[in-house]
């Protein structure tokens, strides 16, 4: 029996509510709710937050809407989403790191960008990528299988494997000899440069804060670093004959279909950082949260288990019907939305949930507050995988936003939802993961919804029966997901 087991006191039949941190006292003034937001965003919010559909409030001079009502989510993100864009702190944290790639750009130019993307990431592009998926999976599963029955840092295992993927997928290599590197990059800007500073906030953008200064530097440093990894992916060529066979190849190749323009150098570079970090580090915390969710329930895990080895006949697994994997995949990032705050200033007056909005008022929509919100789910705490099974009927497409929504909706959904239905069934049906550790791991909101410190993990090989050996090159890459 593991420590999670023996400690586990639910009544037989109820759901798993899963640790999450104490909710801010509603008298909490400005700067303290700002102090609380740079240390832990999820600390910022009192109960109101997750019982009301619209918390208005004041930000230095300018109102503040909180929206959890999905006729406003839908008016702000989709009727009139050219009225809101990122706010000054949203472009000086997230700039440095992506440049004016797709997650950042405005106008015109994100037209552009989305329309000369959009091919690169259909299903039938994404289902040429599986087998680069398949391939560090299987040497993921190899590597635990060495360390089975001993401590384990699944975070960083999955960490280095979702790195693994995104060198695969960008670029026909592996990260091995830049993987360090490139980790090294995250885990720094994430520590000193992504937490937004009061400066951040109030300055205009046209002002540097003194922030953007050690950011600036940084980004010196990555957009090298970014343009060696695309030089070495060019001096490797590639086949004339060959079909694309990586989004390096079909990003390259585009075109924007109504002008014909490619990306330049700049914009190539910029897109390429936008789809390593934004596709590995998301990914890797889900998958994260997943098999911590699963490690405390148990019987879920097993019911994962099951479904795999239902659906593997002679080595073959399709991605299709793993419905009730996926269904944890999309309770997991219920609970743990990877994005978990949308911020969006007015660009002009509007009226949201009858209320006035003037220009540079901000709007924030939290899915971590949308996703528990006790008007919107039963039982919101609870990780409940059958809410997103039939007969359940599906969520509101505007209360449930973990890819966000609309014309800005994340371009690589299909992508990571492939990814982490592939990875989260190889392991689960290769493998009992269990915790080592009582101390209950809680949620920290920054940039990324991530584990506030990595517990360990402890594995064991389940038996196989005869039609259960999960050869990942005998895969069939249906995506109907």
């Amino acid at each position: 029996m593991s420590i999670v087991e023996a400690c586990d006191i639910r009544a037989p039949g109820a759901p798993l509510v899963p640790p999450s941190p104490p909710r801010a006292p509603e008298n909490l003034t400005a700067f303290g709710r700002l102090a609380a937001m740079r240390k832990n965003a999820f600390g910022a919010w009192g109960q109101r937050a997750y019982e009301e559909d619209v918390i208005r409030g004041a930000f230095f001079g300018r109102s503040s809407f909180i929206l959890n009502n999905p006729d406003a989510i839908r008016h702000v993100l989709v009727d009139n989403y050219e009225n809101y864009t990122r706010t000054p702190a949203g472009f000086r944290v997230l700039r440095p790191v992506l440049g004016e790639g797709l997650l950042i750009a405005e106008g015109n130019a994100w037209k552009h960008q989305r329309r000369t993307l959009a091919p690169a990431f259909t299903p039938r592009a994404v289902s040429t990528l599986v087998p680069h998926m398949i391939a560090a999976t299987d040497e993921t599963i190899a590597r635990l299988d060495a360390v089975s029955h001993a401590p384990v840092d699944l975070r960083e295992v999955m960490q280095r494997m979702t790195l693994e993927i995104a060198g695969r997928t960008m670029f026909s290599f592996g990260m091995a000899r830049h993987g360090a590197a490139l980790r090294d990059f995250v885990t720094e800007y994430s520590a000193r440069l992504a937490h937004p500073h009061v400066l951040d906030m109030v300055l205009p953008l046209s002002w540097p804060s003194p922030q953007d200064f050690f950011r600036a530097r940084f980004r010196k440093r990555w957009t090298r670093f970014v343009a060696m990894l695309i030089a070495e992916r060019r001096a490797a060529g590639k086949d004339a004959n060959a079909p694309s066979r990586d989004l390096f190849d079909l990003m390259e190749a585009a075109r924007d279909p109504e002008t014909g323009q490619a990306f330049t150098d700049e914009q190539l570079g910029d897109q390429v950082a936008t789809m390593i970090l934004a596709g590995h580090e998301t990914t890797a915390t889900a998958l994260f949260w997943s098999l911590y969710l699963l490690s405390l329930d148990p019987a879920t895990q097993q019911e994962v288990a099951n479904e795999v080895e239902r659906v593997v006949v002679n080595g073959a697994l399709e991605l299709d019907r793993l419905k009730f994997t996926r269904a944890v995949i999309d309770e997991t990032m219920r609970l743990y939305p990877p994005a978990f705050l949308i911020a969006r200033a007015a660009a002009g007056p509007d009226q949201v949930a009858g209320l006035p909005v003037r220009t540079n008022d901000v709007i924030l929509i939290a899915p971590w507050l949308l996703h528990r919100h006790e008007k919107l789910w039963r039982d919101p705490n609870a990780f409940i995988p059958t809410r997103f099974m039939p007969p359940a009927p599906p969520p509101d497409r505007f209360a449930y936003l973990p890819f966000g929504v609309g014309p800005r909706v994340c371009i690589g959904s299909h992508f990571a939802l492939a990814e982490a239905t592939l990875a989260l069934a190889k392991i689960i049906g290769g493998f009992r993961v269990a915790l080592l550790d009582r101390k209950p791991v809680m949620p920290v909101g920054v940039v990324t919804t991530q584990p506030e410190r990595s517990p360990m993990f402890q594995i064991e090989r389940r038996r196989l029966t005869q039609n259960r050996h999960l050869e990942g090159g005998a895969m069939r890459p249906k995506l109907g997901l």
